[in-house]
């Protein structure tokens, strides 16, 4: 890092609000955010909203929501483009004026004939350099009533090179770049023109974002120099690929941040796993948000694209359920109950959560499994019943019945009970238990039925037997 002594890190996060926070610009901004906490710095929210007809305000607050439930909020901003447009055009205007920006009169359909040519002959197609000021060279005419676009006057030989804090040294051929359009003819600016001005007007010290925007920085890496501005420092993160090696995308699972969420992930779960995708502490894979801060450096991010595994993540996430309290871990779950239809006072929540957490990837699993004890009991299937429900089986839970009224329904008491009955009548724990399951909650298979019994309740327990049996 070629940081000086008494200078602070500035990094930013700058998503366009053309549709909602994915992984990979979820991981972005965890990477910038990480590396200003680690750093002492400023983590900065930019919405880069120019794209007006594509940029939505439920975009921009899902944004929002995913950064906070991600827990990343940003020491400054958000700040918005559009709120900026006054400061884009003094700047155009101050670049004209020094000579480092032009106006363009061609026009597209022309531009396109130009890089035709240049196709034709084997170049690479660019914009030919009609309307750029020489010393000695006479300009065309100026086209009655066209509105000329703004074009940045770029260095025609030379090489423009960073070292990139993920990928090395980089270098890119001047003779290679256009002369940039940074103002269009209504004087909009554009997307690189904005980012520049963004950087420097921000003090922004280090950028790490995608590596599809390599080919930017070389032609906003001119634009600084040309204001005088400090450059940042550039990094370069390679994209997530999907299981099957291909660009994620939504059939991978590269939705809106927030749908994680829904379907029942923790944000420090979330957080440890996106972490984990391009950038390594050794050979940890479990790390708390303090560790992931105390630890980050960009000498650790990967040169090569990381792939989205889901069964990771569901791994990741099952440990920090099971790290969580179980009030805690209630807490979560009682609003997914609700929305089943359970009562969350049906039962003790946090008993019931913390009898299921260890067979649970996620809060949904856990509030689908917690309705065996707060949802409503719709009674023994009847292929279940005719199965399960046998002479012999009905004999053996009259017993544990019988014997189980007078306990004090502890589940060790119940533990106890179960044994009795299996030695009185010489059966297996199987010709109990199953019938016991089947009876009582209408499936086959739960958590151990002692338990399940202890948290359903006596009066409940006995009921639904009386019902099985009747």
């Amino acid at each position: 890092m070629t940081q000086t002594p008494n200078s602070r890190v500035r990094t930013r996060f700058a998503p366009s609000p053309t549709g909602f926070l994915h992984l990979g610009g979820a991981r972005t901004a965890l990477f910038s955010w990480a590396f200003a906490r680690h750093h002492g710095g400023v983590f900065v929210l930019r919405i880069e909203d120019t794209d007006v007809e594509r940029s939505t305000p439920e975009a921009v607050q899902a944004i929002l929501d995913s950064m906070d439930w991600l827990g990343m909020q940003p020491d400054e901003g958000p700040f918005y483009q559009m709120q900026r447009m006054d400061r884009y055009r003094e700047v155009v205007a101050q670049m004209l004026a020094a000579g480092t920006a032009y106006h363009c009169y061609c026009t597209p359909e022309e531009v396109e004939a130009m890089r035709e040519r240049a196709r034709a002959q084997g170049l690479k197609p660019r914009y030919d350099g009609t309307w750029r000021p020489e010393q000695g060279k006479t300009l065309p005419p100026v086209p009655a009533g066209r509105q000329p676009v703004v074009r940045f006057k770029n260095p025609l030989t030379g090489v423009t090179s960073w070292n990139d804090m993920v990928k090395g040294p980089i270098s890119f051929d001047n003779g290679e770049l256009d002369d940039l359009i940074i103002a269009r003819p209504d004087g909009t600016p554009t997307y690189n023109f904005c980012v520049v001005v963004d950087d420097w007007d921000m003090g922004i010290t280090h950028v790490l974002r995608g590596d599809d925007h390599v080919n930017n920085t070389p032609r906003q890496i001119n634009i600084l120099r040309a204001l005088g501005a400090t450059l940042p420092e550039y990094g370069h993160v390679p994209m997530i690929l999907g299981p099957d090696g291909e660009k994620l995308s939504k059939r991978h699972g590269a939705v809106n941040v927030m749908e994680y969420d829904k379907e029942g992930y923790l944000p420090e779960a979330m957080v440890n796993y996106l972490a984990r995708l391009g950038w390594s502490h050794g050979d940890d894979e479990l790390f708390t948000r303090a560790q992931l801060v105390e630890w980050f450096d960009t000498r650790h991010l990967s040169k090569s694209a990381s792939q989205w595994d889901p069964k990771k993540l569901n791994w990741v996430n099952a440990h920090y359920l099971r790290q969580m309290s179980d009030a805690d871990l209630a807490a979560h779950v009682a609003p997914r109950l609700a929305r089943r239809g359970g009562d969350p006072a049906a039962a003790d929540l946090a008993a019931v959560v913390g009898l299921l957490k260890d067979r649970a990837e996620t809060l949904e699993q856990l509030a689908e499994g917690a309705m065996l004890f707060c949802g409503p009991f719709g009674g023994v299937p009847a292929e279940l019943a005719a199965q399960h429900l046998t002479d012999a089986a009905r004999e053996a839970l009259r017993d544990f019945a019988r014997e189980s009224a007078t306990s004090d329904w502890s589940r060790e008491s119940l533990s106890a009970t179960i044994k009795k009955v299996l030695a009185a009548r010489g059966i297996k724990m199987p010709q109990l238990a199953i019938p016991l399951r089947v009876a009582v909650t209408g499936q086959t298979q739960t958590p151990a039925i002692d338990a399940v019994l202890a948290l359903l309740g006596k009066e409940k327990v006995l009921q639904r037997l009386e019902a099985a049996l009747a």
